[in-house]
């Protein structure tokens, strides 16, 4: 009982921080103009969008039974597409519970150990947070007007006139928390045994470990050379996803693959929020960026950050709930059986 009423208030506190972000990213926005706008879209490249949103889930679905295989167990392709799917469905609900969904539901319809699949988890968080860093810092060196605008322009300058207003001048912060960086670190490296037995440091220090052990383990996979690829053929297929969308409005058809590459990296970030499906983040991150950066209104910004979010989520709303019917009805048919 006080489990399910925790998760409801988790739920309703991610809700209720994923509307404020909406409200947050419409409240100056022309509804007139956002609606018109939207009325002269062209859905059809949805479609193509959504098409490489799936051929990206496939993928997925198959770099993740090369990592299950060294466990010793060898679940099908489809349960484990399923599984993938059904895990995304749950990520609407709460955020990051997909990844323990998934190892669930795949853990009942092949008899794999959960704990093991979680640990195939957290080495696809790992290549994938690292996959996100190293798309970022190749932006930065071949398009860093892009970056340092948008850095410059939604983060930098906020905090200074903060600082500003209430220290009269930013070198005192800065100085302020390089001391204390530099002290916390001492501290942690110093104290760590001790910090172990605290409950977020101990998470913190396992996740640092995690990290090292994934990338052993993918050095030593039996198929590593198909892992890199479909790691890579992933995010190729989300940047294509992001693309193709751009040419749906007229505001946003002159803008290149290359420079959608820059929406694909604040998209991820803003995917990363601790909102269900990135809620609100996702809309307000991309619409200013377009503004910033590319000059683009803020109406059809937020038109392109509706239809690029709204394409993906009603798909895998579709595709989780059959995914989820699909792998714990055969589930109850082979236990009947």
């Amino acid at each position: 009982m006080k489990k399910s009423i925790l998760q409801t208030l988790k739920f309703l506190a991610f809700l209720i921080v994923g509307v404020a972000l909406m409200w947050l990213a419409f409240r100056t926005v022309n509804f007139n103009k956002l609606l018109a706008e939207l009325k002269v879209a062209d859905f059809s490249w949805l479609l193509l969008s959504v098409f490489f949103g799936f051929v990206a889930f496939v993928s997925r679905a198959r770099r993740w039974v090369i990592l299950i295989n060294p466990l010793g167990y060898h679940p099908s392709f489809m349960n484990s597409f399923y599984a993938l799917m059904t895990g995304y469905l749950a990520n609407l609900a709460l955020p990051r519970i997909g990844e323990i969904t998934r190892c669930v539901a795949l853990g009942k319809k092949e008899n794999i150990p959960v704990d093991q699949l979680i640990g195939t988890v957290v080495i696809e968080r790992t290549i994938d947070f690292l996959s996100l860093l190293t798309i970022m810092i190749a932006l930065i060196f071949t398009s860093s007007n892009e970056i340092g605008l948008f850095m410059k322009e939604s983060i930098l300058v906020p905090i200074e006139q903060s600082v500003v207003s209430v220290f009269g001048s930013t070198w005192i912060l800065w100085a302020v928390l390089f001391l204390f960086g530099t002290l916390a670190l001492g501290f942690i490296i110093g104290y760590r045994h001790s910090l172990r037995k605290i409950r977020f440091f101990a998470k913190m220090f396992d996740l640092a470990k995690g990290i090292i052990n994934g990338l052993k383990t993918i050095t030593n996979l039996k198929h590593k050379w198909e892992f890199v690829f479909h790691t890579v053929f992933i995010w190729l297929n989300y940047a294509l996803m992001t693309w193709v969308v751009v040419f749906s409005l007229e505001a946003t058809s002159h803008i290149t693959f290359g420079n959608s590459i820059f929406l694909l990296v604040i998209g991820g970030l803003a995917m990363s929020a601790p909102v269900q499906s990135g809620l609100g983040a996702f809309h307000y991150i991309i619409s200013r960026g377009l503004l910033i950066v590319h000059g683009i209104p803020l109406e059809d910004g937020l038109v392109y950050a509706l239809l690029t979010h709204e394409s993906q989520l009603i798909f895998v709303v579709i595709i989780g709930a059959i995914s989820f019917f699909m792998i714990f009805r055969k589930h109850t048919a082979d236990k009947d059986g």
